[in-house]
Parts: C-alpha cells; structure tokens; sequence
C-alpha cells in the first residue's frame, strides 16, 4: 500500500513539474511576444489587414509634328459594383436591379458569365463554342485536341515546329502572333486550349471538385447548382437568374479581394448615371476613368497601332514590370514601340480591411503617374491628304483593293505621311475588342498572299517586285562603271538570249522601238533594251562594247540597291519585314521547289503506286531529284541518276530528265537573262514602300541615305537620337544624270499626263510589276464542289462529290500529317477519285490569276528635292494608277496652288508653343 502511495506521488510531482515548466515557457513567451516583440507583431497585425489596391495611370498622349492629336485619353464614367458588407440578398437584388438598368438605357457592359441559354431553353458553355468555331474558321475539323490544331496550324502557315522540341512552341506561336497576325486560343506551355482551362477555372472559382469538373459538369447542371448556392428567388426565371450571375461572375474572379469593387460598365451615359447617384441601390458606384481615344479614327491607324490585352506569351514580361494581367498594352505601331513610355506609373492605394476582406478606411494614397507623351514626325493634314488620295487611287484602279504610300523628308529621313489601304478604326480597340470587332478586321481570304488585310501595314510589311522603278539603281551601278550618259544605243526592241527572248514594251505591245537612246532618254521611255545593255555593259544589236572602266556584274547592281537601303530595315520605329536581296542561292531555292511541285503534280503518272501512297517515300524521290538542280548535271547523267537512285517508272524516266534538265536545271542557274530581269525591277527583287521611299530620298538628298524614323521624341527626353547618315560617295555627277532622266519621265514619259503642266518641277519614275501566281480561292473545297461538273466535262470522267468526299476523308485518317485540312486535301482528292484523269492543271485553271502591281516613285522640286514620295496600288495595272497619288502629296507639302494655309507654330517635346 505504502509502496503505492509513493509511486503515485512520484508521478504526481512528475506531472506537477512539467506543467509548472510549462507554464514558465508560456509565461516567457508571452512576455517577448507582447514587451520585447511589440512593435513587430503590431506592424504584422496591421499588414495582415491592410491592401495595396493598385490604380491605373492615363497613357501618354500621342502627337503629329504639329502638336495635334492622334491618341488621347478620354475621361469616361464608370458603374462599379461594390459588394463589401452586402448580404447575399442584397447582391442579388441589386445586380438584377443593374442589369436591367443597363439594358434599358442602351449601355454596354461586361458579360463574361460563360453559361448561356437559347430560346429553346438548352444551356451551353461560350467557351466550347468558341473552341468550334475557331477550328471550323482555320479549315479544322471541330474536334481537334489543342496539340492537333496547333501542328496543324504551324504546317498551314509554314512555321517550323517540331513536338520534340518544346522550347520551339513559343518561338512558333510568336511567328503565328506578329507575322500572320493570328492569335490561337493555345496554350503553348500546357498545350491545351486556353478556353478550356478558362473553364476549369471558371467552375473551380465556384466549388466544383477537380474529379468533378474532369468528369464533365453540364452547362445546365452548373447553372442550377450555383442557384441554389446563391439562394436565387424561385420566382425568377432562368434568363433573369443569369443577369444576377453576370455580377456572381465577376465577385466571385475577385475571390477574398471583395474590398476590390468590380466594374461592370464603362462609359455609362448620363440618364444612367443620374439614376443610380438618385436611386440609392445598395452596392452600385459611378466613377471616372480614362479610356483611350483616337480623335482622329481610322487615320494614320497604321502608324498609331491599337491597344489589346496581355497575352499568355507576354504575361511574365510584362508582370515582372509591374502591369496588372487585366491591363491593356500596344499590340501594333507606336502604341507597341513606345510602350514603356506611354504606359506610366500606376498609382497606389492602401486600405484596411477587416477579416472578411470587407473594406474599412483608406489609409495612404499615391496618384498614379501620366505617360510620356510621344511626338510623331507625321503632319496630320497631310497624312489625310495621303490617305484619301490613295483611297480614290485604289477605287479607280479595276482590281486593286489595297495599297500603301509612304512620303518623306528628304534631308532628314523622317516620314510626313504613311498610309495603308485598307484601314481600320483602332477605337474598336480601346476597351479590348470583342470577337466581332475582331472579326471585321481580318482578311476576307486568308488563302490569297494579296488579299486585302486590314492590320497589315502594306507600308512597312509588304514587298513587291518594284518594276522600272527599280532602272535608277541600275543607272547609278553603269555610271559608276564608267557609262557614257550621253552615249546612244539604238533600241532594237528585244534580245534574243538562249531560248528566251526579252524585250522592251513597245515591242511586246506593238512590235515599235523606242529609237537611239541615251540615259535621260533611256530612263524618261522606261526602255528596257536599254537598261538590258547598260546593265551588262554591252550593246546588244552591235555586240560592241559600252567601253566601262570596271565590268559590271549583277553583285554590282545588287550592292548599288542595298547602299540606297533596298535590303536592309530602314531603322523605323514601328514593325517592318524586309525580303533578302535577289541572289544566286534564292533562285535555286524557288527552281528546286519547282522540281518538287512538279513530279508531285505528276506523281502518279511518274511513280509507282506503292510510292505515290506512300509520302515518305514519294518525298524521299522529290528530294534526291531536285537536289542536283544546283549541280546541274548533263542530259545522260540526269538519265543514269534517276535510274540508280530514284523510283521513277522506266517509261517515264527520259519524260522526267527531260523536264527537269531544261525547264528547270537549266533555268536554275545565275545567268546573263537574270541580269536583264533584274535590271529592270523583275525576277526576285522585292521592296517594301517604305524601303522605296528611303531610297528615293537618298537619290535626292545628293547619296546621303538617313535612318527612317517617325517618331520626333519623347516627352522630358527630347529629340529622337538617330544613326549617323550614310555618304555613299558616289562619284560627281552620277545622281545629277540619273535625276535629269527621271525628271524626263515626268515632262514627256509616264508621269507627263499627271505632272507635265504641274507648277513644280518633279523627277519621278512609274513601275508595273508582275506577280506570277495562282489566286487562291478563299475555300478550296467549294471552289472544287462547284467545279466539278467541268472538270468532269474537260477529264470525260463522272466523278460525283460524294465519291471525292469520302476519298478526302480517308486521306485525311491515313495521313493527317499531310493532309491536315480539307482545302489541303481535295485537289489530291478529286484527282485520285478520278482516276487521275482530273488534273491540277484543270483545277487550277479557273482560278486566274493578279493583275500588275502599280508603283510611282516622285520627288520633288526636282533640283533641289524636299519631299520623297512612293506609292504602291497591289494589283493597280498600269503604273500611272499610282502617279495621281503622289501629286496630291507633292501638291499639298509645297503648298503649289497656294489654298493651305502656313501654320505659325509647332509644339515641342516640353510641351510648349514656339514660333517656326
């Protein structure tokens, strides 16, 4: 017993000593926490109750060189949905009260609640929808997974990528973005549809289980669920139920930041405004906000850009610089360029909240920074005369829908004018756009190269061959040489060279000649027998020597056209792509795609079935054969190759080395006959108008080649800081001959019926460029479907559409790699259905094909040049289309029928007036 009784006390002191032990640390503790720890438990008490709210800055306003607006910032008013200490059947009223509101007055609101219901009352979710007509819009069956689409989608516009190489998904979607103005619905690091995940996250926001939401939750069974979890009145029908969830919606995207107030629609008009300011509904604010505003509206849109949101591949970037993901940046033009300047400093908000994240106090407030507002070296009037001028030029012309004109200054190098036809309103921007907006701005066709684009800046981002606007090049490379200006050739109207015959236009129109030549002359009749001698130092109707002290070649010509700037970036501002020079390496290129085109056109005819079937193997032969076009092997060579190395049927294997000998080895190599071509403006010359405009300058600005630049400064920075001009250091002379010949054209050559009787002397040239292609129509499949009949007629054959429809579909399964959509695979189709009777020369020959490209290049006055002005009509015909442009330009610059009026003074970078 004894024993017992001590072991129990034993135990009890054991207890007793750890719990006075205990007691002790507590006591310690408690006395570091609330004497020695004070001050820092304070300030973390108060931080765990206090948030930093940031507010948007007011972008920097853009301007023309005179100080007049072009981008502005609109003050606007705002309704805001403050749910803060309001009980559920508060927030239910109200927005139900707002809703109808906004849709009584007429005003636009935010809708971003993803369930909607038709009239026949089923439920469905925007974002598969938008999934499927995204894919039908891209030619795409509407069931493709996301990785699907996106190989597909970088196969249809030839963007390399490669699944084994995901760092090349961003590079691929970032060509898709900027190059083809494309935006897919991708998400490149997950590879799903961004719709997709925006569900997910839409029906996590709302408490649905991830096993759930993998398992499929209906658009019906959602809304019903989150009616019963929002205690919707019983009363209410579904439709009215969903204006409710529209607020929901966007309460439940600010989570346990409910002290955030939500916006619901912006630039309410006034009845609203006095509505809710008098009405007292529990919840609703009106507010200012600005909003960015383009006075102006379509004009000078291209030079501008337009404002979008942050995109998944921009999102780090631009987090890490302090934006909000909800905040609009500059997607295009100076908007994108000068970002940083213009997007200012957000302010900073801080407030108290209490533990249900309600707000409480405002405790410091920090105004947000203005943008620096950007000067560009554009005058506004005449950037509208450039724009309406092009726009009648373009209208007059039978088959042009696009166009672009670029105008300069020709001492400095910046751009006066640039316009782009067509345009586009970038308002329809300013607030995000919405699917339709977006929509109207996308190219009817997106299968034809020349289809009108409306976000292209035809400007800075097309190149065309420039035709005879290109000869003063050529000029300038002769007398360098040691041409003789004032030496005649006689023009004999064509050369024979090989089997090929090139001649002037008065030949090919009339069989005429332009006589004895010299350079004014040759330059103001655009004579090519001319410039083909010049170019190759011979005249070719006595085979006489032009006696040049250094021999001209085609790298002599070339470098000439990139010392005036025609294949490099000009330096601009804004986005610009630009094509390689003309060169030996890109015409085997263009002749070894030739080849491949070829023997797959005709592969059934030239190779077995078994390898007509089987891709890998017909691409395996088209490669082996049109690798040797650089080496250009002999006739019986040719023969031996394709029988030792190639899978070519033995009866067609003199057809095929044949063909591919003399129309396209042959062809292939870097000859005399491309040195007339380029000489002239042809072959794989290829220049932006912005690029032409430069090089003009540069001729008029005594071979001193300047940086292009359209932006003046930046506000508090000063004057933009250009690149030291280049001297070309041409020799004396050589310009002042080749301006004496362009100032011919313009008294008595092309330009003489639109500045002959003009009160300023001008120098101009007019080019008529080729464009050899097929026109694509917009869809393949109905091109072909309602040809069929005529195919049928010219084959004797009776093909029906369902016969080509099933064969395209099996294609399709067997090879989705190479038949990844429908426009892709019904010409095979229908050939193949027919027994390859049908053949692509068939298809192909109802589609036609472009009429010539117009160029005009002018500056002016001609001997002592202020401006430099190109102009390109896509598909204009005769150069002359283009010439009226230039001379409303001209006309409005120098002021020649004296109706402008002088403006007195400018503003400066500061902000200030100063008299000029």
């Amino acid at each position: 017993m004894n024993k017992n009784i001590k072991l129990f006390n034993s135990r009890y002191r054991q207890i007793v000593a750890i719990i006075f032990v205990l007691m002790a640390i507590l006591a310690i503790r408690l006395f570091v926490v609330t004497v020695l720890q004070h001050d820092d438990w304070t300030a973390k008490a108060s931080d765990q109750n206090t948030k930093t709210i940031q507010t948007s800055a007011p972008r920097g306003n853009i301007y023309d060189r005179n100080g007049n607006a072009l981008a502005l910032n609109k003050q606007v008013f705002t309704v805001n949905f403050n749910a803060s200490a309001l009980s559920t059947e508060e927030i239910n009223s109200s927005s139900l009260k707002l809703i109808n509101l906004l849709i009584k007055n007429g005003d636009k609101y935010t809708d971003n609640f993803p369930i909607k219901i038709t009239d026949s009352g089923t439920y469905y979710y925007t974002y598969k929808e938008k999934i499927k007509t995204w894919l039908r819009k891209q030619g795409f069956a509407d069931n493709l997974s996301a990785k699907e689409a996106f190989s597909k989608l970088c196969i249809k516009y030839k963007v390399d990528y490669s699944e084994a190489n995901p760092e090349q998904r961003y590079t691929a979607m970032e060509t898709l973005q900027t190059k083809y103005n494309l935006d897919p619905p991708i998400s490149v690091k997950s590879m799903t549809y961004t719709y997709d995940n925006e569900l997910a996250a839409f029906l996590e926001k709302f408490g649905f289980e991830k096993d759930e939401i993998k398992k499929g939750v209906s658009a019906k069974a959602c809304f019903q669920k989150l009616r019963k979890n929002y205690e919707i009145d019983k009363s209410l029908s579904d439709k009215e139920a969903r204006k409710i969830f529209i607020i929901r919606n966007e309460i439940a995207t600010n989570g346990f930041t409910r002290y955030i107030p939500i916006k619901v629609a912006s630039d309410i008009s006034k009845k609203t405004i006095a509505y809710i300011e008098e009405s007292g509904i529990p919840g609703l604010e009106v507010s200012s906000e600005t909003k960015r505003y383009y006075p102006n509206k379509n004009t000078a849109a291209h030079i501008i850009g337009y404002m979008g949101s942050i995109s998944e591949s921009e999102s780090k970037e631009y987090v890490e610089k302090g934006y909000s993901a909800s905040d609009l940046i500059g997607k295009d033009g100076i908007e994108a360029a000068l970002e940083e300047k213009l997007h200012g400093t957000p302010g900073i908000r801080k407030i108290k909240v209490n533990s249900s994240g309600e707000y409480v106090e405002t405790l410091e407030e920090t105004e947000a920074e203005k943008g620096s507002d950007v000067y560009l070296t554009i005058d506004l009037d005449l950037q509208k005369t450039a724009e309406q001028a092009l726009k009648r030029a373009i209208a007059s012309a039978a088959n042009s829908s696009s166009g672009a004109v670029v105008a300069s200054d020709i001492e400095t190098g910046d751009v006066l004018a640039m316009a782009s036809y067509p345009d586009f309103d970038p308002n329809i921007f300013a607030n995000g756009i919405s699917t339709k907006a977006w929509e109207s701005v996308q190219p009817e066709n997106e299968r034809d190269y020349l289809a009108p684009r409306p976000l292209m800046n035809n400007a800075t981002r097309t190149s065309i061959a420039p035709g005879s606007t290109f000869k003063p090049i050529t000029a300038i490379a002769a007398l360098e040489c040691g041409l003789d200006p004032n030496r005649y050739i006689t023009d004999r109207g064509v050369i024979k060279y090989g089997d090929r015959e090139f001649a002037c236009s008065a030949w090919n129109d009339y069989g005429g000649t332009h006589g004895n030549e010299t350079l004014e002359w040759g330059i103001g009749n655009s004579c090519n027998y001319y410039f083909f001698c010049i170019a190759t130092g011979k005249d070719w109707g006595t085979g006489a020597s032009l006696g040049y002290s250094q021999k001209i070649t085609v790298d002599k010509i070339l470098n000439t056209a990139k010392q005036f700037g025609l294949a490099d970036k000009t330096g601009i501002e804004i986005g610009e792509f630009t094509n390689d020079l003309a060169s030996e390496e890109t015409k085997l290129e263009t002749y070894e795609i030739g080849v491949e085109n070829y023997l797959y056109i005709n592969a059934h005819k030239l190779f077995p079935a078994a390898v007509v079937d089987d891709y890998d193997k017909l691409k395996k032969n088209m490669e082996t054969i049109s690798g040797w076009t650089k080496d250009n092997p002999d006739y019986e060579e040719v023969v031996q190759l394709l029988k030792e190395k190639t899978d070519v049927k033995k009866d067609q294997i003199e057809n095929v080395a044949s063909t591919v000998k003399f129309d396209y080895f042959i062809q292939a190599q870097w000859t005399t006959g491309d040195q007339f071509n380029l000489s002239i403006g042809q072959g794989d010359n290829a220049y932006t108008p912005l690029q032409m405009a430069n090089y003009v300058a540069t001729l008029g600005n005594n071979g001193v080649r300047n940086q292009v630049s359209v932006v003046a400064g930046v506000e508090g920075e000063g004057a933009t800081k250009k690149d030291k001009a280049t001297d070309l250091n041409l020799k004396a002379g050589t310009l002042d001959e080749v301006i004496k010949g362009m100032k011919r054209v313009c008294s008595s050559g092309t330009l003489s019926g639109v500045f002959g009787n003009f009160p300023v002397e001008v120098a101009g040239k007019t080019g008529t460029a080729e464009y050899q292609a097929i026109k694509q129509p917009a869809s393949e499949v109905k091109y072909v479907k309602n040809r069929l009949g005529t195919l049928n007629a010219a084959a004797g054959t009776s093909v029906t559409w369902s016969k080509v429809k099933k064969t395209m579909e099996k294609m399709m399964e067997e090879e989705p790699e190479r038949y990844s959509t429908e426009d892709k695979t019904v010409d095979d189709a229908v050939i193949k259905a027919s027994n390859y009777k049908i053949t692509q020369g068939m298809i192909d020959s109802g589609k036609g094909g472009y009429d010539y490209n117009a160029w005009t290049i002018a500056m002016a006055p001609a001997d002592n040049p202020k401006i430099a002005v190109a102009v390109l009509l896509i598909q204009g015909g005769y150069s002359s289309s283009a010439a009226p442009v230039a001379k409303d330009i001209i006309a409005d610059y120098l002021n020649v029928y004296g109706d402008k009026k002088v403006k007195t003074t400018k503003t400066d970078i500061d902000g200030t007036n100063k008299v000029q």
